[in-house]
């Protein structure tokens, strides 16, 4: 019964470790992360792409509603896996500390130190009691100085820097196709094909345009934009042409 007691106080303090080094609640918040839909990025020569499932729950849903991609400046963007409400505040956390670099310096703020102030916040609520861990991972991908760049958030407030990374349900899955097809000399429009292929060798089939969400930053106008469904809708019919192909 002591022993049983002992367990529960590791696993429902977020300040307590474990006698392994272990601290329970932030695995639990990883575990939210992959029942969130999947998100994707990639790094390419000529800028990022980031990719996201949005299946909405209902027919009635408006999918418009349903937020996987975000702008955070007009150079980077973040696509997220898990909670919804947690990623929107650290969405929020990242634009206000965008704009605080604009006012006060009168330049963009890096990717990396963006990102970086997105987890120093996310490992404040990995040791402050009566607060849990954010149950969200995040993709923030952009350009710095020229150059595209994509980093990984997780709920222990560490930051990853990728070529091409998965976060989210069927990780595993996804992360697997990405490190077989992925070239560093792949292009943006490459990269949307790469991203939406990977996306969809979790399922059954291609993904349907509707049910996804991708925007590029390039380094052309180093500017954040949305790809339009049917730019997706043509890109996903010249996946699919090869196998008809085949047949």
């Amino acid at each position: 019964m002591q022993g049983q007691s002992n367990q529960q106080a590791y696993d429902r303090g977020i300040t307590i470790f474990s006698p392994d080094g272990r601290l329970y609640q932030v695995e639990y918040a990883r575990e939210a992360v992959k029942r969130g839909t999947a998100s994707v990025g990639l790094r390419t020569s000529d800028g990022v792409v980031l990719a996201a499932n949005r299946q909405v729950s209902s027919p009635l849903m408006e999918r418009e509603s349903v937020e996987k991609i975000h702008k955070a400046d007009d150079h980077v963007g973040v696509a997220s896996a898990g909670h919804v409400a947690d990623a929107r505040q650290l969405v929020d956390l990242a634009r206000r500390r965008a704009q605080g670099e604009q006012l006060r310096y009168g330049q963009r703020i890096g990717v990396e130190t963006l990102t970086r102030a997105v987890t120093d916040h996310i490992q404040e609520y990995t040791q402050t009691g009566g607060a849990r861990p954010f149950g969200v991972a995040l993709l923030v991908g952009g350009i710095d100085d020229g150059e595209p760049k994509l980093f990984e958030t997780d709920p222990s407030g560490t930051d990853y820097e990728w070529k091409a990374a998965a976060i989210g349900g069927d990780r595993d899955t996804i992360q697997g196709y990405l490190e077989e097809h992925y070239r560093e000399d792949l292009d943006v429009d490459g990269g949307i094909e790469l991203a939406l292929s990977a996306l969809s060798a979790a399922e059954d089939d291609l993904v349907d345009a509707m049910d996804v969400d991708v925007a590029t930053v390039t380094t052309d106008d180093e500017s954040f934009r949305s790809v339009e469904t049917d730019r997706l809708e043509s890109i996903l019919a010249e996946i699919d042409t090869p196998e008809e192909t085949d047949e």
